[in-house]
């Protein structure tokens, strides 16, 4: 029977395996950082995203006012038909109507406003029959989004 040399036993075997607490914690420092880093642009990317839903159905909704002024030729109920914007309709995260705080229903005019829900509690774009866009962007969105756009609808953080 031999006994094993330094010779014959294989290099790996002798060392320990595995990584350093330094090493170790150099990686959780790097992927700290690139949360920290990523975490808020992917919640603006995600918010850009739903924003879409309230403009689009605010521009759906005024087309089919604007139909239904054209058979009626008022804004108001007529004919025993309601308007499309006097019921709420969801749209994503948003609820779309020309009721509530900032929607308006006359005859001749209309301002339609979709409110944000959930994720998007806080925003606020409205349109009437001139096709004049703004936005409200208050608390408790997140702080790059908050603004008030009175020509415009804010679809990035920051911007009108």
């Amino acid at each position: 029977m031999t006994t094993p040399t330094r010779a014959n036993v294989p290099a790996h075997e002798g060392r320990a395996r595995g990584f350093t607490l330094i090493e170790l914690m150099i990686t959780m420092a790097i992927v700290a950082i690139l949360a920290t880093i990523a975490y808020p642009a992917y919640r603006n990317y995600v918010l850009r995203g739903q924003v879409v839903s309230a403009t689009n159905g605010l521009t759906t909704i005024a087309a089919n006012m604007e139909r239904y002024f054209q058979d009626n030729r008022t804004y108001l109920a007529a004919n025993g038909f309601a308007p499309p914007c006097a019921t709420v309709a969801a749209y994503g995260t948003f609820n779309v109507s020309c009721t509530g705080a900032q929607g308006v229903l006359t005859a001749t005019t209309y301002t339609i406003a979709a409110y944000g829900q959930g994720q998007t509690n806080g925003f606020t774009y409205t349109l009437d029959q001139t096709g004049a866009q703004g936005s409200v962007v208050a608390s408790p969105a997140p702080g790059a989004w908050i603004l008030t756009c009175t020509t415009s609808w804010e679809t990035k953080a920051g911007t009108c």
